[in-house]
């Protein structure tokens, strides 16, 4: 069987490795449901899966989150960072990891609270930076997203609940499209 083969085959478990870690992501949500608006910064990949978690979190708990490229930061954004802003950064992407830390050095000097998504391999390397880390298996960088969107969806599950919104029934949005 080929290394990727593998890997796909390797995904059921590895998302039940996350789910295990549900009371972390949990615990993450109470202290953090509070925050007004949120930035996801990732690179490549990273990018996109920020994306997807920036997404999900203001469908269903109706706060105010954008994805940012992390290595765009610098070209006006990083100005909207200031104490207590939060930063979801996304730090999977082993190819591009050491300019990740950079981009969650640059937050962290200007205040933002950080939590952190990294794969096991990482987590020591961002525990060195930021004190809330949540960890996904490693695996091929093209499955990555696949496994870090399962902690970004529960992040925004549980911090919808905290503030009280009906995860079922998101307000204005429709389980199918009627119209074009």
């Amino acid at each position: 069987m080929c290394r990727l083969t593998s890997a796909i085959a390797a995904l059921p478990a590895q998302v039940e490795q996350i789910l295990s870690n549900r009371e972390q992501i949990q615990y993450y949500a109470s202290q953090y449901f509070n925050h007004d608006s949120v930035f996801f910064i990732g690179r490549n990949l990273d990018y996109a899966l920020g994306m997807e978690g920036s997404l999900k979190l203001k469908e269903i708990s109706y706060i105010h989150s954008e994805a940012y490229a992390s290595g765009e930061l610098k070209h006006g954004t990083i100005s909207l960072i200031e104490d207590g802003t939060l930063v979801i950064a996304l730090g999977t992407y082993a190819p591009l990891f050491d300019k990740a830390m950079s981009n969650v050095v640059e937050v962290k000097a200007r205040g933002a609270d950080v939590l952190a998504l990294t794969t096991e391999s990482h987590r020591e390397e961002m525990e060195k930076t930021v004190e809330n880390v949540i960890t996904i298996p490693d695996t091929v960088n093209m499955l990555l997203p696949s496994l870090g969107v399962v902690p970004l969806q529960l992040l925004s599950y549980y911090i919808a609940l905290q503030r009280g919104c009906d995860i079922d029934k998101p307000r204005n949005l429709a389980k199918s499209v009627t119209v074009e």
